[in-house]
């Protein structure tokens, strides 16, 4: 009786409650993790002929978050991405979306922002974004209204009558970023959406992403610039040859790759006698970095040993000017994975 009245408590068509009640061993952390994602991919499997464009790759997107889609050109992630959009079909494996396994209806609740952008030249801007709002299920009264909305947030009021062939490549860039989030999708995929863009309008869109985040939208953000994962995404992974090949949250991974490194400054007088101790103890290279001082540059990977050990040896030594652990960039998580994967 108390299993029933806790299965009644949840949505009773969601996917992941058939699969987990099918299940000899139920398992409520299992389920726990399907109630907190957005997006699930299982076990997916694309060929084109005797290509293997996705390898049995598995995704879980939690809700709410910006999840950083990384690969190398040609790894997969494009044909992954049309499967999420339906525009075409796994061969095997499936996903889920907010609990139920995709459907066409699912459709309008998806915003995707493609790489290659899709919008009809010779059409004025104003009809052209109520035609595709209304695509994707809003009446042509709440198209208008989020339109004004997104025009007049953007500072783009001036083009409803322009078409899109008047419009320079960032122009036409926001219009396309509009007809992707105005009817308020619950996934927005969005596929180098800084691509066309100045800095300033790329930050502007930034600042967008950010805020539809905060208002609870999920992000699946595929690009090849590191330096924008770094600043956007909370979760990442990383499709390689068509092979998922880590996943997690941004810390997470980078713990997993970090090396105890420290890249130290130091003014002393006896080099010598420094290093030698040092080298006793622990692995050292010069290392490279902008400093006001004429000091020593080293790094220093100290194993299992902790800071504060290396800091007592080098106090005794000379001046500590800088001291600051080497964490892994996700660019170099990137070329590291991607290379050792390659050979």
């Amino acid at each position: 009786m108390g299993f029933c009245l806790f299965i009644a408590g949840i949505t009773t068509n969601s996917l992941f409650l058939q699969r987990l009640i099918g299940n000899s061993h139920f398992d409520i952390e299992n389920l726990e993790n399907s109630m907190s994602n957005l997006l699930e991919v299982h076990k997916v499997v694309k060929q084109y002929g005797s290509y293997v464009a996705l390898n049995e790759v598995s995704l879980n997107v939690p809700k709410g978050s910006i999840y950083g889609l990384l690969g190398p050109n040609g790894a997969g992630k494009t044909s992954l991405i049309r499967i999420i959009n339906q525009i075409t079909l796994p061969d095997r494996g499936e996903v889920i979306l907010d609990g139920e396994k995709l459907q066409p209806k699912h459709v309008q609740t998806i915003g995707y922002l493609p790489e290659e952008r899709g919008l009809y030249s010779s059409m004025k801007v104003g009809e052209q974004c109520l035609y595709l709002a209304q695509m994707k299920g809003l009446s042509k009264a709440e198209a208008k209204k989020q339109l004004d909305y997104w025009f007049d947030r953007l500072g783009i009021q001036g083009w409803w009558n322009k078409k899109i062939q008047e419009l320079s490549k960032g122009m036409a860039q926001k219009i396309q970023f509009v007809v992707c989030v105005l009817h308020k999708p619950k996934l927005l995929i969005l596929d180098e959406p800084f691509s066309g863009f100045d800095p300033v309008n790329a930050n502007i869109i930034k600042d967008e992403i950010l805020a539809l985040k905060e208002q609870g939208s999920t992000i699946i953000f595929s690009t090849h610039r590191m330096e924008s994962v770094e600043e956007l995404c909370d979760h990442i992974s990383l499709i390689h040859k068509s092979n998922k090949l880590l996943e997690g949250k941004v810390g997470d991974v980078k713990r997993q790759f970090r090396t105890n490194t420290f890249e130290v400054g130091i003014l002393t007088n006896n080099v010598e006698g420094l290093m030698y101790d040092i080298t006793q103890r622990f692995t050292v290279s010069p290392a490279s970095f902008k400093s006001l001082n004429d000091d020593l540059k080293l790094n220093i990977e100290i194993g299992n040993a902790t800071p504060n050990e290396l800091l007592n040896i080098l106090t005794q030594r000379g001046q500590v000017t800088h001291f600051v652990e080497k964490i892994p960039s996700i660019n170099d998580i990137f070329i590291q994975t991607v290379t050792e994967n390659s050979k």
